[in-house]
């Protein structure tokens, strides 16, 4: 082959070759910059509102013991069915956010509900009772509720605005009980109840503070910088305590609440 043929046929051959590895790096140097940074912890306070919904209330430990006008036990127990009513609760709260991580808050909490339980037992419903019958008892009333609660959140992570979280907190609840109406209805036993009835009888309810903790889960949205809507599930554990007196009395078990809550937080930074 003469030379200017193979020199001709190399130059064609290097330029076919050199051509795409061109274009290829004019590509990569127009390719926009991606930024692969940590982002700057945010630090500041936020205020808190958040409104619930507690879809099961428990207390399985609910007691009463009822006496006589003079004092002597007529009966007592547990109460075998009991249920609560008007589920609703609200909180408000500040809190400090530490970094993108670790968050904290004091919260101000507040619930009402009704309380209806029932029982029997194998003894008369009072010494005017006949002998040998039973007696089945009703009781309700109405109470509030107000605490004071620490909590410790860790946010997970970060997902187009979402982050998932987990969340305790421990602290105190007044729990302050309405008088409580009991009702008691002759049961034939090995006796006959014959009619006899019984009047209703209402008993000065108590109140007290209660230790409570609380365990929480949920997500949080970024609406913008400065606002967080909150959603997620609370479950908390009130002590149990005096439910009413007066001759007779009741003790409740504590109360135990599964919550469904939804709310906003907004930073002040």
């Amino acid at each position: 082959m003469k030379p200017a043929r193979l020199f001709a046929i190399t130059a064609l051959a290097f330029t076919a070759v050199a051509g795409p590895v061109r274009a290829g790096d004019e590509d990569l140097i127009d390719a926009p910059e991606v930024d692969i940074t940590a982002g700057e912890p945010k630090a500041g306070l936020y205020l808190r509102a958040d409104l619930g919904y507690a879809g099961w209330t428990g207390d399985d430990d609910a007691s009463y013991r009822f006496n006589d006008g003079g004092g002597a036990l007529l009966n007592s127990g547990d109460f075998d069915d009991s249920r609560f009513g008007r589920p609703l609760a609200g909180s408000a709260g500040i809190g400090y956010q530490f970094n993108d991580l670790f968050r904290a808050d004091l919260t101000g909490e507040f619930f009402e509900g009704t309380f209806e339980g029932s029982g029997r037992a194998t003894q008369p419903c009072s010494g005017a009772a006949p002998a040998g019958t039973g007696c089945s008892y009703g009781g309700k009333a109405d109470f509030r509720a107000y605490g004071l609660m620490a909590n410790g959140y860790v946010d997970l992570l970060n997902v187009s605005g979402f982050t998932p979280y987990v969340g305790a907190g421990i602290g105190a609840t007044h729990v302050a009980w309405g008088s409580f109406t009991a009702s008691a209805n002759c049961v034939d036993g090995a006796g006959a109840c014959g009619g006899a009835t019984f009047a209703d009888e209402r008993y000065g309810g108590e109140d007290g503070w209660r230790f409570t903790y609380a365990l929480m889960a949920g997500v949080s949205y970024s609406v913008s910088d400065r606002v967080k809507l909150d959603i997620g599930y609370r479950f908390s554990d009130i002590a149990g305590g005096a439910m009413f007196s007066g001759g007779s009395s009741g003790e409740d078990g504590g109360l135990r609440r599964h919550e469904f809550r939804a709310g906003v937080r907004v930073s002040l930074w």
